[in-house]
C-alpha cells in the first residue's frame, strides 16, 4: 500500500473545494438573514464543498465509462433528498421550497467547481443569489398594486 500524501494534488483540491466553499457564501448570507430560515451560513457552503469533494474523489478512484455521471445523479438525488427535508407544511401553506431549490443549486455549484467550470459555478452562484435578494421585492410590489 502506497500512503505518501501529494501535497500538490492536495493544495490543488483545497484551492477547488474553497471555491466552492466560498461561492455558496451569497446564497448561504441571503437565506441566514431571512427569518426562520432552516439552513444558512453553516448548510449552505457545507453542501457546496460536499459536493464538490465527492465529484472529486469519484473523478480520482473512478475509471469506468459513466463512473462521473452515477456520481452527478446521486448528488442530484440527494440535493432533492435534503430540499425534502426544508420544505414544510402548515396552517399558513408550504415553506421552504426556495431553500430547497437553493439547495439543490448548491449541490451544483460544487459540482461545477470539481470539473473546473468556474463560469458555470460563477452564474449559479450569481443568479441564485439575485433571485433570492430581488423577486421578493417584485412579489410584494405587485401586491400593493
Amino acid at each position: 500500500m502506497n500512503f505518501e500524501i501529494n501535497f500538490d494534488q492536495m493544495t490543488y483540491h483545497l484551492v477547488l473545494l474553497s471555491a466552492a466553499y466560498v461561492l455558496a457564501l451569497p446564497v448561504a448570507w441571503n437565506r441566514e438573514k431571512g427569518a426562520s430560515r432552516s439552513a444558512g451560513l453553516r448548510t449552505f457552503p457545507l453542501v457546496a464543498m460536499a459536493s464538490c469533494g465527492y465529484m472529486l474523489v469519484g473523478m480520482s478512484v473512478l475509471t469506468t465509462t459513466g463512473a462521473e455521471a452515477r456520481i452527478i445523479y446521486g448528488i442530484i438525488t440527494g440535493m432533492g433528498f435534503i430540499g425534502g427535508g426544508a420544505i414544510l407544511k402548515g396552517k399558513d401553506g408550504v415553506t421552504g421550497t426556495a431553500t430547497a431549490a437553493s439547495l439543490w443549486n448548491t449541490g451544483a455549484i460544487g459540482v461545477a467547481v470539481a470539473f473546473t467550470r468556474f463560469e458555470i459555478a460563477i452564474v449559479l452562484s450569481a443568479l441564485n443569489y439575485l433571485t433570492l435578494q430581488f423577486i421578493p421585492m417584485i412579489k410584494d410590489e405587485e401586491k400593493d398594486t
